[in-house]
């Protein structure tokens, strides 16, 4: 049986002492790691375990097309200079 390869968006967020991973398309599904590649393999060993018991259940695996990625700059107020 051949399996199907899914791709799924991943959000890193640096915390104290290394980085949590969350899988959006995948309500609940989360992990961390000390550094980017060890989040980044715990997440994905999560995804597997998600979509396997998912199967299990003999619900589908869900798409991940509902994220679109993008990066903003926003502009602050400047900080008051101290008197």
């Amino acid at each position: 049986m051949k399996k199907e390869m899914l791709k799924y968006n991943v959000i890193l967020v640096k915390d104290v002492g290394g980085y949590t991973v969350t899988a959006p398309a995948l309500p609940g599904c989360i992990s961390q790691g000390e550094t980017v590649e060890e989040a980044t393999e715990h997440i994905k060993e999560a995804i597997e375990l998600y979509l396997e018991v998912l199967a299990e259940d003999g619900e589908t695996a869900p798409r991940d097309t509902n994220i679109i990625s993008s990066v903003i700059e926003v502009a602050t107020a400047a900080t008051p200079a101290h008197a």
